[in-house]
């Protein structure tokens, strides 16, 4: 494990990192329901909760909002990412560069890469400047590892989302973001894959208090350090009671079941 390069955004060599970078993924329908959620502060806000080991969001964000917060929240600064407005390969270019996020305070990087694509290429080469600049800077690197494009049918299937950890690892990243592969084997593949990188799992669209953490202590066995998560706890009406249970079980190894009767 990288426990030693991810301590700034970990707890115990655990994570629990809230993403906010949807506002450029997904748009303001992203926040349809929970409107109040638009308003970046209120994020921010749920982010000083102890739970939570990072906040990841675009550069805008952290300009304008995290010199408020700079005392209470690590800062993932996510270096690229794309709109859902478009409609080519999907590609994801980098959006601030690793030193102004430094300069920013950013206590690790995160990027996206999509294996897999016609753009997958590139994207190897964008990784590795982005890798090398977070090691210049003593920054830890995250990497979003999706695998897409036209050869892959199943996105979450075990070997797939086992290659998408081995290819963070290869490429130099100390954590690396995959989806949920939808069984506790595949997923302790998916770690075992990843070797020296930890591996956290994807949030995902928002689905029931007891489903949700069921994945999350399900993956937690397996040996996942921990998840980044958005809309399963920013979409949510109390977010900060789902950041209780979350607490109970990524920390302190509580069943799912438990950690909600409390």
């Amino acid at each position: 494990m990288t426990e030693h390069r991810n301590a700034s955004i970990a707890r115990d060599g655990k994570s629990i990192i809230l993403a906010h970078d949807h506002g450029l993924e997904h748009g303001p329908a992203a926040f349809e329901g929970v409107e109040d959620r638009l308003d970046p502060e209120t994020v921010f806000e749920m982010a000083t909760h102890d739970a939570v080991t990072a906040l990841a969001v675009q550069k805008g964000l952290a300009e304008q909002y995290y010199p408020s917060y700079d005392d209470q929240v690590n800062l993932l600064a996510k270096c690229n990412g794309s709109s859902s407005l478009w409609m080519g390969e999907p590609y994801s270019p980098q959006t601030w560069s690793v030193e102004y996020a430094a300069e920013l305070g950013a206590d690790a990087i995160g990027y996206t890469v999509y294996p897999g694509t016609n753009t997958e290429p590139q994207m190897f080469e964008d990784f590795q400047e982005v890798q090398e600049a977070a090691r210049e800077e003593g920054l830890p690197v995250a990497m979003w590892s999706y695998p897409r494009g036209q050869a892959i049918k199943e996105h979450r299937k075990p070997e797939t989302i086992a290659y998408a950890t081995r290819i963070g690892l290869e490429l130099g990243a100390d954590l690396v973001k995959v989806k949920y592969p939808r069984s506790g084997d595949a997923m302790a593949h998916a770690v075992d894959a990843a070797g020296a990188a930890d591996v956290v799992l994807s949030g995902g669209s928002k689905t029931s208090d007891y489903e949700f953490l069921s994945t999350v202590e399900t993956a937690m066995d397996a040996g996942a350090s921990g998840l980044a998560v958005g809309r399963n706890v920013w979409q949510r009406d109390d977010p900060e009671g789902i950041l209780d249970a979350l607490e109970q079980v990524v920390f302190e190894e509580r069943s799912a079941e438990d950690a909600l009767d409390q």
